[in-house]
């Protein structure tokens, strides 16, 4: 097993990967910028250096992260998700420093990290794939050739990358000139890769994901799905698992799929495997993510499988313990994205302190996060706070067990979109199981939920108003 681990992220995975090792009495060491230095995770590691310039660029700093593995005598770095995670020139330059990079290897991210080379191989293994183009596409033309024999509505889609930057849907030639431009320059500009797709788009899917383990032996399973339809402007805001959709029979057929993709790459270590299921029950490939998800633990919750433990075991050389025959569902999980942003505004992402902090508890609840009661929320990292999820025996069970944690949620000082969720565990379709990717869009009355205003919250806005007067 490894002697100490580097953990390159920040926040709430951070936290996460430092309770893994923790339990495998494997030290760790954190990075932290001088905007975050107060951050949970930064306490919890036993080691914790600064890195920098700036409030991000530390955190992408390959050659300084791995010098700084080498110097404190690391010898495995774990990226978590997002920053590093998805970069097969970081993994590289762990492995040719004698660390170990703690998910797949270089030549797995860069195939399945490239959504044109993915797709190639799905075809190629018998996996189904939505129409698109056969490669990368820079010619307006072009790309009016293919909408046009294809038939609108088309998905414009960065070849690198995700999280919904570089990517459109157009339904008409007009928009199509209009964005093809733009998604350019936003995925050069999120990815480094400017490089653009196009696909058919489909109409009111659900988002289906399956999760996969492989070691170095040659084992790979999956550990079944996760329904993550919905979401807003293609960024997830609730999972759950299972999938209140997939017959037993499809979720064979998809789980195999998803393993056979995997295994054409000699994958190992975590990662997803993402899949859109239409109205008629037809699945197609559309992306893998080479990491772990953020919703990993609507997973860990249905199979009481520990999945970044899984991550480190495996990277270090260890077969799985698990078989497929193994992987039984013990019940359902919703997981809801508690982000610092305000939904009657547009989803506003918001910064300030956090006046008051309580978390739910009781039976079946579980808090993923790195806030605490006068942390500081900064505008430079992504607005998540934390990962609020439940499980119960029934999925109605989970949707009431998960409304109540929600009330119980203290999170005082800035807008978080806990309200917006006890809406949606109100709303009769969610409860119903009547969602796809279109639920958001659909149902704009969840918006009209009433804000309550503790008294504390109102003394501190009229005590900021006075003093920004003052100071005029």
């Amino acid at each position: 097993m490894f002697k100490k681990i580097l953990v390159a992220n920040r926040g709430e995975i951070a936290m996460r990967i430092i309770r893994a090792c923790r339990e495998l009495n494997i030290p760790t060491v954190a990075i932290y910028s001088e905007a975050d230095s107060t951050g949970i995770y930064v306490k919890k590691a036993d080691e914790a250096y600064q890195v920098g310039p700036g409030p991000v660029k530390g955190f992408l700093d390959g050659p300084q992260i791995v010098a700084l593995a080498k110097r404190v005598g690391a010898d495995a770095i774990h990226p978590g998700y997002g920053f590093l995670a998805e970069n097969a020139e970081f993994a590289s330059l762990c492995q040719a420093s004698d660390l170990t990079f703690i998910g797949p290897s270089p030549q797995a991210i860069h195939l399945m990290g490239n959504k044109v080379e993915a797709r190639k191989l799905a075809e190629s293994v018998g996996v189904p794939i939505v129409p698109g183009t056969e490669g990368g596409i820079s010619d307006v033309r072009e790309g009016l050739r293919f909408a046009q024999k294809i038939g609108y509505p088309v998905i414009i889609k960065a070849s690198a990358g995700g999280g919904g930057r570089g990517l459109r849907v157009v339904r008409s030639d007009d928009e199509l000139r209009d964005q093809m431009d733009t998604c350019s320059r936003e995925a050069l500009a999120s990815f480094g890769d400017g490089s653009i797709f196009i696909e058919k788009y489909i109409e009111r899917p659900h988002h289906i994901e399956f999760q996969i383990l492989g070691d170095r032996h040659g084992n790979i399973i999956h550990l079944g799905e996760r329904d993550c339809s919905i979401q807003r402007r293609h960024q997830k805001l609730i999972e759950i698992a299972p999938s209140l959709v997939l017959t037993p029979a499809l979720r064979e057929e998809m789980g195999a799929a998803a393993a056979r993709l995997a295994k054409a790459v000699d994958y190992d270590n975590a990662g997803t495997v993402e899949f859109l299921l239409d109205q008629e029950g037809r699945y197609y490939f559309i992306e893998m993510n080479p990491r772990v998800q953020v919703e990993h633990t609507v997973t860990e919750q249905i199979t009481a499988i520990d999945i970044v433990r899984a991550q480190i075991t495996i990277a270090a050389g260890e077969p799985l313990d698990v078989t497929q025959s193994d992987v039984h569902f013990i019940a359902y999980a919703i997981q809801c994205r508690i982000n610092a942003e305000d939904p009657k505004n547009n989803f506003r992402p918001c910064t300030g302190t956090v006046t008051a902090y309580l978390s739910p508890g009781g039976i079946g609840v579980r808090i993923d996060g790195a806030v605490y009661k006068d942390y500081t929320i900064s505008p430079y990292y992504d607005p998540l706070l934390a990962k609020l999820t439940v499980r119960g025996r029934t999925w109605e069970e989970t949707v009431s067990r998960m409304h109540r944690s929600l009330e119980e949620y203290v999170l005082r000082g800035v807008k978080t979109t806990i309200p917006y969720m006890k809406a949606i565990m109100q709303d009769p379709d969610f409860r119903e199981g009547r969602f796809d990717t279109s639920y958001i869009e659909t149902h704009p009355q969840l918006l009209d939920y009433e804000e309550t205003i503790e008294p504390e919250d109102l003394v501190l806005a009229i005590s900021a108003a006075i003093a920004a007067h003052e100071g005029l």
